[in-house]
């Protein structure tokens, strides 16, 4: 069986473990922020590079601590 190159708003917020619900999915499309995706017809899908893409964009890098 072949791998989807596509996830479902269902699937996105599971791989964020819940933490970003489907309905926030739907606010962050209706303003245009958030990951981006593909709308055909009814069907909404995020492509799984573009989701990898952004969570880089978003992460958030610490600098080294200081030991002394």
């Amino acid at each position: 069986m072949a791998v989807s190159r596509f996830l479902t708003a269902e699937e996105v917020s599971e791989r964020y473990r819940g933490e970003v619900s489907v309905g926030t999915l739907r606010n962050w499309r209706a303003m245009r922020i958030g990951p981006p995706f593909i709308k055909i017809g009814k069907a909404v899908l995020y492509p799984l590079e573009l989701l990898d893409a952004w969570d880089q964009k978003n992460m958030v890098m610490c600098r080294p601590s200081r030991v002394a």
